[in-house]
Formats: structure tokens, C-alpha cells, sequence
């Protein structure tokens, strides 16, 4: 029987267990992969501790993506054979379709076919960091050429892919992170700009740099004491996209930028574009042409097998990673 990851009570990392499972094959539009790589997410880590949008019914498996070879094709699927190399967007559910296995079950909508200059952990690294970068600066901010668009959580595979994507568009990427320590490496992935918030004035560096009336777009996954500097920095009529609350403390509404500037705060998830077909192969179309051109290319942080499953969430929760982590399989 094939191998899966399961947590069976929340917790720590220590509560996910690997176990011989029987899974059933393939349903009416599902294709079912033998697993090679798996890209983790935060996502995962709050799903197995009890505080994420979902709760999972007990013993619950997780993960959200995954590559690998198309073994066993459903009925009413299409365009697809077995032995077909295959990467998935993440799906709504991580409890419905779980990815931590060495067989998963997906519907072949969200089964997409990757360029095979991919490796297989970049491969798993794809969906989830372009699609949720996409998304805010390209579908909702129309992030242009010439824009200034701040990132935060830089360092992140997310924050990554949005440095990525705003060269690609011609945009001007400016990196928030929390102290210098990965400012070269920032700069080497296309940062044009670093601060380090911790050590830095946030806003008057970013007036700095930018200028008091040019920041339209800020991508943030903080969220905190930090939302005073960044919409003080921004133009009039600018955006700030919220899709994440690292920061442990209060988030205050700074309610006179906000209206002397008319800025919108917007908050924001990858369901947005998944969960929307058109938006999706919109989605999937601006990626694979930016994977086939090298303009996007996934910053994998440290691989670990599968029987390394615990130690790979206690690296994911230590916030030390520089891009993915992924798990061979």
C-alpha cells in the first residue's frame, strides 16, 4: 500500500505520522500521480496546528502541491495519458485532496503539465507562489511597466514570485524583509531595492526611494504596527493588497491615509484565482510563459525526504527558509 502523510490529533510538527494507507482510485474527472515532489506551505503547517481557515475531520491528511507521473486517468478526463509528467494547482481543500503521499487524487482541472526543463521539486514549487503573486499584482493591482510596487515578507517563496513577475511586467520590486541578512540574496533574485524594516525608517526609506507620490501597489503579508508606514509612503488612489498576518501584534487602520489618499485595502486569496476557471488559465498561460522563458524560475530553500516529513515543518516553521521547501519522494 502506498505511503501517506496523516496527523491524527493538532499539534506540532511531531503529531504527523507515516502510514500505509489503501487509497481507492481515480473518480469522474480525477487523475491519480505517483508523487515525486511536494512544495510546502505555510498553509499546511496551520492546517496541522488547528488555526487555519479549515478544520479537518480527524485523522486528516494535508498538502497543496505536488508534481509527479500520471498513473491511473479517471472517467470524462481528457488531454491527458498515463506517464505524463504533471504538476497541480492548489486545490480548495488540502483535507478533500491531500497531496503528502506517494499517490495523490486530483481533478484534472487543477492538473496542469509543467515544461520539462523543470525539475521535479521546482516542478512541486510552482502553483501556490506564482498563483497567489499573480493574482494580487496582475489580475487585481494590473501591476505596469515603470509601477513601484513594494513587497513584503520578501524572502518568502511568495514574496519571491512577486519580485519575479513585477521584472517580467517591468514594475520596480521594492523588498521588505526583516533585518539585512538576506539583502544580497534579494538583490541576486532581482530586488531592486531592499529595506530592512527592523533596521531602517520604513517610510522615509521608501519616500526615498521612490519618491512621496509613487508607490501605487504594496503586496503585504504582514500586516501589524507596519501598515502606518507602508500606506504613508503610497500614491494617491494606491492599493494594498493583504494576504497574510505574520505579524503577531494589532493591525491598526490607518484611516487618514486612507482617506486623504482615497488608497484601498484589499484583502486577498489564491481562491480568487483558482477557484475561478477563467481566471485560471488566464493564470496559467502568464506562468508557463514565464517559466518557458526563464523570466520565473522557483527558489528552492532546502529539500528533505519524505521519512523527513517532521524536520521539514520544523525548518518550514523556523521563518529561516529563502524560497521553498520541498520533499522528495
Amino acid at each position: 500500500m502506498p505511503r501517506v502523510v496523516r496527523f491524527h490529533e493538532l499539534g506540532g510538527p511531531e503529531v504527523l505520522r507515516i502510514e500505509d494507507i489503501d487509497i481507492p482510485g481515480p473518480g469522474w474527472g480525477e487523475i491519480q500521480m505517483r508523487v515525486k515532489a511536494l512544495g510546502l506551505n505555510r498553509a499546511e503547517a496551520l492546517l496541522r496546528s488547528g488555526t487555519y481557515i479549515q478544520t479537518p475531520p480527524l485523522p486528516s491528511g494535508l498538502g497543496l502541491e505536488a508534481a509527479g507521473i500520471i498513473e491511473t486517468i479517471g472517467e470524462g478526463v481528457d488531454g491527458f495519458a498515463p506517464g505524463e509528467a504533471v504538476s497541480v494547482v492548489p486545490p480548495l481543500s488540502m483535507a478533500r485532496w491531500p497531496a503528502y503521499g506517494e499517490i495523490a487524487t486530483y481533478p484534472a482541472a487543477l492538473v496542469v503539465k509543467h515544461p520539462p526543463s523543470l525539475s521535479w521539486a521546482e516542478a512541486a514549487a510552482v502553483w501556490m507562489q506564482y498563483l497567489t503573486a499573480y493574482g494580487a499584482l496582475i489580475d487585481i493591482a494590473r501591476l505596469r511597466r515603470q509601477d513601484f510596487v513594494v513587497i513584503t515578507a520578501a524572502s518568502s517563496s511568495v514574496g519571491l514570485a512577486a519580485i519575479q513577475i513585477a521584472n517580467m511586467v517591468g514594475a520596480t520590486p521594492i523588498a521588505v524583509t526583516r533585518t539585512s541578512a538576506k539583502k544580497q540574496a534579494l538583490q541576486e533574485i532581482g530586488a531592486a531595492h531592499v529595506i530592512a524594516s527592523a533596521e531602517e525608517d520604513l517610510e522615509a526609506r521608501l519616500k526615498e526611494i521612490a519618491g512621496p507620490e509613487d508607490i501605487r501597489v504594496v503586496f503585504d503579508a504582514v500586516g501589524g504596527p507596519i501598515f502606518e508606514p507602508l500606506t504613508a509612503a503610497m500614491a494617491r488612489g494606491g492599493i494594498l493588497i493583504e494576504y497574510g498576518g505574520l505579524s503577531p501584534e494589532p493591525t491598526p487602520f490607518p484611516l487618514y491615509a486612507v482617506l486623504a489618499k482615497t488608497l484601498t485595502l484589499r484583502g486577498y486569496l489564491v481562491h480568487e484565482i483558482t477557484g475561478d476557471p477563467a481566471k485560471l488559465e488566464a493564470a496559467k498561460a502568464f506562468i508557463l510563459d514565464g517559466l518557458m522563458s526563464g523570466s520565473l524560475k522557483p527558489v528552492i530553500a532546502r529539500a528533505f525526504t519524505f521519512d523527513q516529513i517532521v524536520d521539514a515543518h520544523r525548518f518550514l516553521e523556523s521563518n529561516e527558509q529563502f524560497g521553498k521547501i520541498v520533499v522528495t519522494v
